[in-house]
């Protein structure tokens, strides 16, 4: 595909906008990829960062880059989310950002037809439990403000299919994304907007990981996108960053695709 659109410019080429000054944002899955990304965006945006993941070196050196808050945390363990977010507020004095953006694609995640029972209730804890126990921590938080933002990541799978199934991450995207609009609308009233962000392929580690074992694979999603490319993470953390700061006021309740076209395409361009 000989006219893809060219990566975005980098952080020193395009000046950051500063949305988020005295604000405090938790990320999770925060060491590595779209949650790395998007540590360094919140935080140049002027906004305290909590980051959360379960390696503690990528999870460290993210907070220390950024002079952030590190917390160690299995997102699927309750008492650890709960404890999250309570450092959040004791440290900084306010719940204001909640990324819930840790989750996994394990290689055994294939086909309906091959996929075992364990490797469907693993995906499905890492990817939408987590997300369940995250909104049901920050919002207690949000609702003594009386504001705030919470941006779950989904995935443009939630609105789409793929014969290159991953069939209990395509499922846990669409539970992401179903629930995201529920808290949406139960919430609004009380000031507190929540939206499912939903990428295309992301040229993250967890990608390369996955295509490197599977050149075929990665050819056949490629060729579906109509810009030529894979998304940056970069640009994945700046649509977060849009919709956890006052210029999303009203965007609420919704599928935020970031997917350079491939949900609108019919035939891409040769």
């Amino acid at each position: 595909m000989t006219d893809s659109a060219p990566a975005p410019a980098s952080d020193t080429e395009s000046p950051v906008c500063r949305r988020l000054v005295g604000r405090t944002a938790v990320v999770t899955g925060a060491g590595s990829g779209i949650g790395r990304a998007t540590v360094r965006r919140l935080a140049a945006e002027g906004a305290h960062v909590v980051c959360a993941d379960i390696d503690e070196e990528t999870g460290k050196a993210a907070a220390a880059e950024v002079g952030g808050l590190f917390v160690r945390v299995d997102v699927t363990d309750p008492e650890q989310v709960e404890a999250l977010f309570r450092s959040a507020h004791d440290t900084y004095g306010s719940v204001d950002v909640a990324f819930n953006n840790a989750g996994i694609s394990p290689p055994d995640d294939d086909s309906i037809l091959t996929t075992g029972l364990d490797a469907w209730r693993r995906v499905q804890e890492v990817n939408l439990t987590s997300v369940y126990l995250c909104c049901k921590a920050a919002i207690p938080y949000m609702r003594r403000r009386g504001r705030g933002s919470i941006v779950n990541t989904a995935s443009f799978v939630a609105v789409m299919g793929a014969a290159t199934s991953q069939i209990s991450y395509t499922a846990s995207k669409g539970g992401v994304l179903a629930m995201s609009r529920e808290l949406g609308v139960q919430f609004a009233r009380e000031g507190i907007r929540v939206n499912a962000l939903c990428p295309g392929p992301v040229n993250t580690p967890l990608l390369k990981e996955l295509f490197a074992k599977d050149p075929e694979r990665a050819a056949r999603r490629l060729v579906h996108v109509p810009v030529g490319r894979f998304a940056e993470p970069e640009e994945i953390a700046a649509a977060v960053a849009f919709l956890a700061s006052d210029d999303a006021s009203f965007v609420n309740a919704a599928e935020f695709l970031v997917d350079g076209g491939i949900a609108g395409a019919y035939v891409t361009p040769l």
